[in-house]
């Protein structure tokens, strides 16, 4: 079974990348800005930012970086939505030669505090709507530098003003906070048009991301991300992307937030290399008003999570809008559902491609190629080029096709580790191979089927039970908007299938949906319990929360 899908690659797509085609992410950038400085870069309420103004204010902001006292590898937290300052301040620390710590806007004070512990940040980069939170555990880290910035501030006038008087006067969207001694970012950019800027030398094994992970399995981890690692997953993307991409003229549109590994790479990274417009959301929980704004552009590349494109497909107005330009939609983050793809489908007239990925790999592992797949087929594709990929059972031997086993992943996308865990990353990576915790089978075509997660299994009289397969049976019942699936204790079973519930049709009933399932799924697998909720939690990505479930 070793590396079957490379003969079924399509012909243009090359097996073999060369992670050291770039000297690190600061490289790419500083070629692109230059390559497309009259080129829009990133759109947010409605207002545009060149390349040559991207280049420029983050330029000025890695110079006053450096003349704060930062030192090379230093780690800088970033804690904002998608916001025109957002890139602007990501290539800015990295061109400072420092590295970037993303954070969640919406974590609570406990969580702050232990990431930024955990990573040592020195400087934060902070909406003023989340200050409060920052407050209360500033004097338990180290950081000693800290911009505040509004959602207003990179706009124009007198939008910016007005966008921020509503949000802090009208919307009361800013509580009260007290951070002495902190200092505006819009006035750190512009006193760095003043200051010198020193290129740093910065190596393809620098740390580029503290990219945090694992919080919903126990305390958050770093995952080191090197310069190398992501200009690799970028180029592993690029071989892919180039056949079906025009430089400069895509719009791709950025709804998940940069903070996260998805965004970050597939979006804002990939596209900033091709020059190409990034619309960014701030708030794509507001499906009118995102559906709104997708009406304005020609936009031509889609990505997301399955509860957004369900979202959108559930929007008034949604189906309405121009698709002609539309090259691709893609989904990652979690697993795509068959009813959801085929909606997508039928609505937009283009193919919902899923992905494979996670924070430790840069992300992407896998992918169903634009150029060869017409159709939803289930599956996250084939390896993406210098990747290897293994099935195994739980005593170590590679399984055979069609069979589950856990997901196994070898490439210079891999991370380095995780920061000050040497126990944790002994636990994931052996001789480069990365253990994924992923149950995945593998078809005669080389494309990989994720079936579950290792943790997230239900074990119903000794039989294995996929949550992913009961969700996505009983998101196939038109009265059914959203879905998760979880084991409970059963006397008899030792766990069953219970379902957690957000109605699309009022009148739809515990029993009906039970008898739905049981037209598709083996006896044992059928929910016993149907529990019907307004709403499920999820984290800020979309991904629904089936620990919170459970507790």
């Amino acid at each position: 079974m070793d590396k079957i899908w490379l003969e079924h690659y399509p012909d243009n797509i090359p097996s073999e990348i060369d992670p050291d085609h770039y000297t690190s992410l600061v490289d790419i950038f500083e070629q692109s800005v230059q390559k497309y400085a009259d080129r829009v870069a990133f759109i947010n309420m409605g207002k545009e930012m060149t390349f040559r103004e991207l280049d420029q204010y983050s330029k000025q902001f890695a110079a006053y970086l450096q003349h704060q006292g930062l030192s090379k590898g230093d780690a800088v937290a970033i804690m904002m939505p998608n916001l025109l300052q957002n890139p602007v301040v990501i290539f800015g620390v990295l061109r400072a030669g420092l590295t970037v710590v993303n954070v969640n806007p919406l974590y609570t004070a406990r969580e702050l505090k232990h990431q930024l512990n955990d990573s040592s940040a020195k400087a934060i980069i902070i909406v003023e709507n989340f200050a409060h939170t920052l407050e209360k555990v500033i004097q338990d880290t180290k950081i000693k530098q800290v911009y505040l910035t509004q959602l207003g501030d990179m706009l124009s006038a007198p939008k910016k003003w007005i966008v921020n008087l509503v949000v802090k006067h009208v919307k009361k969207m800013v509580p009260a906070f007290s951070l002495p001694g902190s200092q505006s970012l819009m006035t750190a950019i512009h006193s760095g048009a003043s200051l010198s800027y020193q290129r740093p030398d910065v190596t393809g094994e620098d740390i580029a991301f503290l990219q945090y992970t694992g919080g919903t399995t126990g305390v958050s981890k770093g995952a080191m991300l090197t310069h190398r690692n992501l200009v690799a997953n970028l180029e592993q993307i690029s071989v892919i992307l180039e056949p079906v991409i025009k430089d400069g003229e895509e719009v791709v549109v950025t709804a998940l937030p940069l903070y996260h590994i998805f965004a970050l790479v597939a979006n804002c990274l990939t596209f900033v290399k091709y020059g190409c417009r990034n619309l960014l959301i701030t708030n794509p929980r507001d499906m009118p008003g995102f559906v709104k704004e997708l009406g304005k552009y020609p936009f031509t590349v889609l990505t997301g999570v399955n509860t957004l494109f369900n979202g959108l497909l559930n929007t008034p107005g949604f189906k309405e809008l121009d698709f002609s330009n539309l090259k691709f939609a893609l989904g990652g983050g979690m697993a795509v559902q068959r009813p959801v793809a085929e909606k997508w489908a039928k609505v937009t007239g283009h193919v919902l491609l899923e992905g494979y990925g996670l924070t430790e790999c840069s992300p992407v592992v896998s992918i169903n190629y634009p150029t060869i797949t017409n159709e939803y087929n289930g599956s996250i594709g084939m390896p993406i080029p210098s990747t290897e990929v293994k099935l195994l059972d739980d005593s170590g031997n590679e399984v055979g096709f069609g069979e589950p086993g856990e997901m196994y992943v070898r490439g210079p996308q891999v991370m380095k580790g995780y920061l000050n865990r040497e126990e944790a990353t002994r636990e994931v990576l052996n001789d480069g191979w990365l253990a994924t915790g992923d149950i995945a089978k593998v078809d005669e075509m080389g494309r990989f089927y994720i079936v579950d997660r290792k943790k997230d299994m239900i074990l119903v009289s000794g039989f294995n039970v996929f949550p992913n397969e009961i969700e996505e049976v009983a998101a196939m019942h038109e009265g059914v908007a959203e879905v998760a699936a979880l084991g409970v204790p059963n006397e008899a079973t030792g766990e069953m299938v219970k379902l957690f519930v957000v109605k699309k049709n009022p009148a739809l009933t515990e029993e009906e949906l039970i008898n739905h399932c049981r037209q598709h799924l083996t006896a044992y697998k059928v929910p016993r319990k149907v529990e019907f909720r307004t709403e499920l939690p999820k984290t800020n990505v979309g991904k629904i929360l089936r620990r919170e479930l459970k507790e």
